[in-house]
């Protein structure tokens, strides 16, 4: 296994996709917020003063997404050309299941946009829910699919 944002060197790069195909590339990841119950139930009664918390993050989410290559050192800028992002509560768990899917057509793949989405949406809640719940955890942020590429199609195992 070789380290392909190093040269022979040792001096850090980014990696040249000049010459690999363009293909259809898509990336899903997903991860967790938990919080007091009541916090959970003021996000799902829309009584947190900051605004529609799963919208506001939707759109962090995005944005996230779309800055990926300037948080990242070495991720290359991409023309991304699909977002998709659910929130789904888990009551009986206290907490909130995040999943980002990013697709594209490039010569690259979107899997470190696919986990800043996941991170970026999962921040937002938790700076909007601060005032009511300092104890919100975030946690498991995980690629759990993508397709597309020289590596192919890759599913994780231990997919929750």
């Amino acid at each position: 296994m070789e380290f392909t944002h190093f040269d022979e060197n040792g001096k850090s790069r980014m990696v040249d996709v000049t010459d690999k195909s363009v293909t259809a590339r898509e990336a899903t990841a997903t991860g967790y917020i938990s919080m007091k119950r009541e916090t959970l139930e003021r996000i799902l009664d829309n009584k947190i003063f900051k605004g529609n918390v799963f919208e506001v993050a939707r759109v962090a989410g995005i944005m996230g997404v779309k800055q990926t290559s300037s948080l990242i050192p070495m991720c290359h800028p991409l023309n991304i050309s699909s977002v998709d992002i659910d929130f789904i509560p888990e009551m009986e768990n206290s907490r909130v299941k995040i999943s980002v899917t990013v697709k594209l057509s490039g010569k690259t793949g979107v899997e470190m946009e696919a986990l800043t989405g996941v991170s970026i949406a999962a921040l937002t809640i938790y700076d909007m829910c601060k005032a009511v719940d300092k104890e919100m955890v975030i946690s498991d942020v995980k690629l759990i699919e993508k397709k597309g590429g020289k590596s192919g199609h890759f599913v994780r195992s231990d997919n929750d």
